[in-house]
């Protein structure tokens, strides 16, 4: 299950997977999906070690930018991972 995180201004959806522990290591899987006229941009990267699983139609410039958002938000990425994604209110 991937958890929603944010919306960027070029509709890249980002999400992010639920804590995963193997092997003693705590692991987040990060996935940006854009859509296109016939399917969708797609990267996922794998935290801490910031490697890239899958770079689908994004651009190195666009992955760079991702690489940056995905350092300044790491932290943020493991706590909601770990309480099972972000807790949004919902009306009463």
């Amino acid at each position: 299950m991937m958890y929603p995180y944010i919306t960027l201004s070029d509709e890249t959806l980002v999400t992010h997977s639920h804590l995963i522990e193997a092997d003693g290591e705590k692991t987040v899987l990060v996935h940006f999906e854009r859509p296109k006229p016939y399917g969708f941009d797609t990267a996922r990267c794998s935290l801490p070690s910031y490697e890239w699983i899958i770079k689908d139609g994004f651009t190195d410039d666009e992955i760079a930018l991702f690489e940056r958002l995905l350092q300044v938000n790491a932290h943020t990425f493991f706590k909601y991972a770990e309480l099972g994604g972000l807790n949004i209110a919902k009306a009463v």
